[in-house]
Parts: structure tokens; sequence; C-alpha cells
């Protein structure tokens, strides 16, 4: 423990629902273990869902056949729960900020109708190069926006996205693209680091 003084800040307006106090914590993790089944029944509830699901987990723990499903028989779509939904009350508010690698740059603040806009391009774009749904994409991007507005496109039209880490040699990648049966490739033609 250091002498230097703790540093409080004020809880943002909007996020009070979210605060969770140690306290809130010990008790939900508590109920998580003791009865997971209604737990995170409850919290699947709390996402959309185009077909709601009936049943909330399925395991087999048995050894060398570790099978896990989580509410398996629930169709959603990522995309509309990180996007769509908060569109009616949130459009104007920030969704994402980005912090560049450029300290002279300032943060940009992305709203959720910007997001909105951003990722319905990306889907289209990815849609007018032939994926479909059940396609696999490769995203071999830098710390961008453009990296969560293509996954988040790859979740609207119901896409499978790799994410490739750029540190990869030229052959390793090589490797996870053509393993993936990746249909395209999303990248960047420069990646500047500040």
């Amino acid at each position: 423990m250091t002498s230097e003084a703790i540093e409080k800040h004020p809880i943002p307006a909007g996020f009070e629902d979210a605060l969770c106090t140690p306290s809130d914590y010990a008790r939900l993790y508590a109920e998580s273990i003791s009865d997971p089944e209604s737990f995170w029944g409850r919290e699947g509830r709390r996402l959309d869902w185009i077909t709601p699901f009936t049943k909330v987990k399925n395991t087999d723990f048995t050894f060398g056949n570790v099978d896990i499903r989580w509410y398996e028989d629930g169709i959603l779509n990522a995309c509309v729960n990180c996007v769509d939904r908060h569109l009616p009350a949130r459009a104007g508010q920030t969704a994402i900020i980005f912090e560049p690698d450029d300290p002279q740059t300032p943060a940009q603040h992305i709203t959720y109708a910007e997001l909105s806009d951003k990722v319905n391009r990306f889907a289209n774009v990815l849609l007018s190069q032939g994926v479909m749904r059940g396609d696999r994409v490769v995203i071999y991007l830098p710390m961008i926006p453009e990296a969560a507005y293509a996954m988040l496109a790859c979740a609207r039209i119901g896409a499978i996205h790799s994410i490739v880490f750029a540190g990869f040699s030229p052959d390793a990648l090589a490797n996870r693209i053509n393993d993936s049966g990746a249909k395209v490739v999303i990248t960047a033609d420069t990646a500047p680091r500040g």
C-alpha cells in the first residue's frame, strides 16, 4: 500500500445502474455458483433474442469429451445486442471511445448512431463481396475503430470472424488465413504507431 491518496471519480450519468459494489459482486458470484441455471437464465434474458432460449446450459465434463453449450436452442444477433437495441434511447450517446496512439490526437467519440451507420456500411461491403451467413472472415487490422465495425458487421450478416494477431510472421499469418477457410481478409494498408 502506498501513502498516496486514493483518487475517486464520480460515476458518469447513466452508469449508476451498472455499478456493482464488492458486496453485490460477492452475492452475484455466490448465486452463479450455487444456482447457475437460474443465475445465467436471468442474465441471458437481459439480451434480445430472435428465438428465445428454453435451455440455459448443456454440459458434459467427461474426460476427453468435454462439451459445453449455452443457450443452445436460442438465436440472437450480437450486433443487434451491441448496437441496434441502444439506438432508440442512446443514438447520440458515445458507444466507443477510440484513443489513438499519437498523444497529440484527441480521442474519438463514436455515437451509437455513427456506429450503426459504419457497421451497416461495412456489412454491405461484405455482402457485395459475396460474404454470406456462415462464411468465414479474417480480420487483420490494427487497433482502430474499423476493427470493431468489421466484427459487428460480420455479426450483423451472420459471418464468422477470426481476429489475427498483427505480430505473426508472414508464414504464420498465411497458415491461419488458409486454415480458417476465409472467404475474405479485412486489412489495412498501413498501421502507424505513435
